[in-house]
């Protein structure tokens, strides 16, 4: 598909038109949303691939790039929202299933891969134990849990922007569907507010959950001191300090409190991990973890069909020891540095109120000036922008996020970083007069 340049009267203007020419060029995937509103709500089933008028449909993926339903050809650059890092059927995740799939695929027993498997990500990301889930939802809501249980307390810490899966979400506030847990929010960054909040609720606090870096509310990174002090207060007050490296794992070779120097009680892990297939994890210090010992007395049980299906485990361990190496990792997140730096170099050139936030292959566009430390800078910026930049850079062949987000995988390279830049150059460029 290709952009013409359109000088419209308003920023309004531009973006319905900008979603008419999205229309008029996907009408196969406008007639699949159509078919699938009978049988689904909203014709979907993940509420983050939603948006209006329709979403595109996909029919085919290699390497980096994606096809979808009308034929069009896009760089991917969601990465399957950090889950995709090893693009579209590596060779080695590919031969890794294939020899999996040639043994079976359910056994109703343990197997010869997960141990193994469990090995690679604690000596990775510096875990005494783990236990397997099938997302990061499960894996935070099984941190929570067993850390209200070894505390013996009832409440917990989050903070305001923070996504910790389909049922324990704060990005606006609580969600309507979250998990029944005491919660108390602070704000993200605020070191004093969320210091008195300690102070205030640390008796009963069993743990403090955080992103080293909120994925879901912007890539909004979080400020060392302000992670500090949570290790620091948590520990003081006697509660788990539980870091959700679900989506951050991937900006370090040992995920993002490494790279920090924060050490966690507990990890809880997810998305490229598990090799592209279904995965969650959750662990840290073996006394906590021990609680689910089924060798002990009164253990904590903990079920899950697939938590250590063959797939997932052959996947996860060779992606994990063979392809996102710790090198692969310092690489990737090195070339993610340098194209944010030059996004950014982008929009200031051209004064236009745009910005991208992140750390390493983890990034997100905003439409507003000055710094974003919180949700609530977040809130500065104009939403009807930021579809603008969506629609126009689809018409560019640039997969992203509908909310700006975007991540690098593997296959990744100059070539493709030069054609997002370009891409948005040419936005800066073509719609100066809306951005004005």
């Amino acid at each position: 598909m290709t952009a013409s340049v359109i000088a419209p009267a308003s920023l309004a203007d531009a973006l319905a038109e900008a979603r008419a020419a999205y229309g008029a060029a996907n009408p196969l995937s406008a007639a699949r949303y159509a078919d699938a509103t009978a049988v689904m709500p909203g014709g979907n089933t993940r509420t983050v691939l939603f948006y209006a008028p329709f979403p595109l449909a996909m029919t085919r993926a290699e390497g980096c790039r994606l096809w979808d339903a009308d034929g069009h050809e896009y760089v991917d650059f969601l990465g399957e929202y950090t889950a995709g890092i090893y693009g579209h059927s590596h060779p080695v995740i590919r031969a890794a299933i294939d020899g999996a799939l040639d043994r079976g695929v359910t056994y109703g027993a343990s197997n010869m891969a997960e141990a193994r498997f469990a090995r690679a990500v604690c000596d990775r990301f510096g875990l005494e134990r783990v236990r397997f889930t099938n997302s990061g939802t499960e894996a935070n809501v099984l941190a929570l849990s067993v850390a209200r249980v070894f505390t013996g307390r009832p409440r917990v810490l989050a903070f305001t922007g923070g996504y910790h899966g389909a049922v324990v979400g704060y990005v606006t506030g609580p969600s309507a569907i979250n998990v029944p847990f005491d919660v108390v929010l602070g704000r993200y960054n605020d070191l004093e507010g969320t210091r008195a909040l300690l102070a205030e609720h640390g008796a009963q606090l069993a743990a403090v959950l955080v992103e080293p870096m909120q994925g879901s509310a912007g890539c909004i990174t979080a400020d060392p001191e302000f992670l500090a002090m949570l290790r620091e207060e948590s520990a003081r007050a006697g509660a788990l300090l539980v870091f959700d490296e679900v989506m951050t794992s991937r900006l370090a070779p040992g995920g993002l409190q490494a790279a920090l120097g924060v050490r966690p009680d507990l990890t809880t892990l997810g998305k490229y991990v598990g090799g592209g297939m279904s995965f969650g994890a959750f662990g840290g210090r073996a006394d906590v973890m021990d609680l689910f010992d089924p060798r002990r007395p009164n253990a904590l049980p903990h079920a899950g069909t697939f938590n250590n299906n063959v797939l997932t485990m052959h996947a996860g361990l060779a992606g994990l020891t063979q392809v996102y190496t710790p090198e692969a990792a310092n690489a990737l997140n090195a070339r993610g540095e340098a194209l944010r730096a030059r996004l950014n170099d982008a929009c200031a050139r051209a004064n236009a109120p745009l910005q991208f936030t992140g750390r390493g292959s983890m990034l997100a566009v905003h439409g507003c000036r000055g710094p974003i430390r919180s949700v609530a800078d977040v809130a500065r910026g104009n939403p009807l922008l930021t579809e603008l930049f969506f629609f126009d850079l689809l018409a560019r062949g640039i997969w992203l996020a509908r909310r700006g987000m975007m991540t690098l995988s593997l296959p990744i390279g100059d070539a493709e970083c030069d054609a997002l830049v370009a891409a948005v150059e040419r936005f800066l460029d073509e719609r100066r007069g809306v951005l004005a």
